[in-house]
C-alpha cells in the first residue's frame, strides 16, 4: 500500500510539472460554433457559462439570437415572426433577453424563457430592444419616444415598464445594464455639448451624469452589484479610453495596453475584473483583462500560442472568470469563442494533498 501511495504521488507530482510547464497559459479557448453563416457575435454570459448574442443563418440569409451552453451546439432562438433577432443579455436562470423584428417588420423586445420567446410589448408595443437582464428581473433598453421619434432609455419588471428620462437639456437616452437592485446605465445626450454623456440611473429622481475624462464624450456599458460601473469616455486629446466608476469621485482612467492609442471597457464582474477592447491603430484590436490590482494583460498572450487563434475583443466576463468575445480562430474565420480559465498549480496542490492526505487515512485504517 505504501509503495502505492508514492506511486499516486508522483503521478500528482507530474502533472503539477505539466501544469507549471505552460507558463503564462491560464485560459482554455472553445469555439462556440455557428448557425450556418458567415458570422457569429457573442454578448452576454451568465455564471453558468451559457453565452448569447447573434448569428447569421445559412447563405447570410438572416442573423438570429442565439443560447450556446457547453452541452450542446448554438441554440436558434428564433424570431417574433419577423426576419431578424439579437440577444444581448442573460441572468442566472437563463432567461435571455434582445429584441426581434415581428411579421409587421417592427423590432420589439423579447424575453426567451422556458424554451419560448415572448415578446414583452414594452409600452404598448412600440419599437423598443433590451440589452440587458437582472437576476431580479430588471430588464434594460430602449425604445421609441412616439411623441418626437427619438430613443429613450427604459427598465421593465413584472409587466410595467418606466420612461427614465433624458439627461437636462437632452433628447435621447439609452439603458445598457442594470443590476439586481434597479440601477441602471447607459448614455445620453445633454445641453452642454449635445453630445452623449454616461449617466447612472437609481430607481428614483433624475439621471446622474457621469461626465467624461476631460473630452466631450463617454458611454456606460455594464455595472456590477456593487455599483462599478465600466466604459469608454474621450480624453482631452480626442481618444477615447476604457473607465471605471466607482460610485464617488471622477472617472478613472483605465488606460491602453502599451502602443495602443485608445480602448473600450464593455463589461466587468462582481470581483473586479473588466474584459476591454485595445486598438493600436496598426495592429488591430487585442481583447484585454484588466484586474482590480491595476494589471493589463492582453488574453492573446494568456492562451495557448499553438492554438493559432487570434483574440480581437472581450464582451462580457463572470464571476467564474469566464470571458466571451470574438477573434479569428485557426482556419481564419471570424467567430465568436469562450474562455475558461485553467486552475491555478496552487489550487491543484491542494487537490493533491487532498487525495494523498485520504489515501493515507485509508492505508492507516487498513492497518488498523
Amino acid at each position: 500500500m505504501f509503495r502505492r501511495c508514492t506511486m499516486v504521488l508522483s503521478v500528482l507530482c507530474l502533472s503539477f510539472v505539466g501544469r507549471s510547464a505552460l507558463g503564462d497559459v491560464q485560459y482554455t479557448v472553445t469555439d462556440l460554433g455557428n448557425l450556418g453563416g458567415s458570422y457569429v457575435y457573442p454578448n452576454g454570459i451568465n455564471n453558468s457559462g451559457q453565452v448569447v448574442g447573434y448569428a447569421a443563418t445559412a447563405g447570410d440569409a438572416a442573423q438570429h439570437a442565439f443560447l450556446y451552453s457547453s452541452s450542446g451546439p448554438m441554440q436558434d432562438l428564433g424570431t417574433l415572426g419577423g426576419t431578424n433577432s439579437v440577444a444581448y443579455g442573460i441572468n442566472n436562470s437563463g432567461q435571455v433577453v434582445g429584441y426581434a423584428e415581428t411579421s409587421g417588420g417592427v423590432s420589439h423586445t423579447f424575453l426567451y424563457a422556458d424554451g419560448s420567446i415572448h415578446d414583452l410589448n414594452v409600452f404598448d408595443g412600440a419599437e423598443s430592444g433590451a440589452y440587458a437582464i437582472s437576476n431580479t428581473g430588471y430588464v434594460a433598453g430602449i425604445y421609441t419616444y412616439t411623441t418626437n421619434g427619438n430613443s429613450h432609455a427604459f427598465l421593465y419588471r413584472a409587466g410595467s415598464a418606466t420612461d427614465l428620462g433624458v439627461l437636462p437639456g437632452g433628447s435621447f437616452s439609452y439603458a445598457m445594464s442594470v443590476n439586481d437592485t434597479g440601477q441602471a446605465v447607459g448614455y445620453a445626450d445633454n445641453s452642454k455639448n449635445g453630445r452623449p454623456h454616461a449617466f447612472l440611473y437609481s430607481g428614483s429622481g433624475p439621471m446622474q451624469d457621469l461626465g467624461t475624462l476631460g473630452g466631450t464624450d463617454s458611454y456606460a456599458w455594464d455595472i456590477n452589484s456593487s455599483g462599478d460601473i465600466v466604459g469608454d469616455a474621450s480624453t482631452s486629446d480626442g481618444a477615447l479610453h476604457a473607465f471605471l466608476y466607482s460610485g464617488s469621485g471622477p472617472m478613472q482612467d483605465l488606460g491602453t495596453l502599451v502602443g495602443d492609442s485608445e480602448s473600450v471597457a464593455w463589461g466587468l464582474n462582481n470581483r473586479g475584473q473588466i474584459v476591454r477592447r485595445s486598438d493600436s491603430g496598426n495592429s488591430g484590436f487585442h481583447a484585454v483583462l484588466w484586474s482590480a490590482s491595476g494589471a493589463i494583460q492582453d488574453l492573446n498572450t494568456l492562451i495557448d500560442p499553438s492554438s493559432k487563434w487570434i483574440l480581437e475583443d472581450a464582451n462580457a466576463i463572470n464571476d467564474a472568470g469566464q470571458i466571451v468575445g470574438s477573434g479569428i480562430n485557426p482556419s481564419g474565420q471570424n467567430c465568436a469563442f469562450l474562455l475558461t480559465p485553467i486552475p491555478e498549480p496552487s489550487t491543484l496542490v491542494l487537490l493533491g494533498v487532498g487525495a494523498i492526505s485520504l489515501l493515507a487515512f485509508a492505508w492507516r485504517r487498513r492497518r488498523v
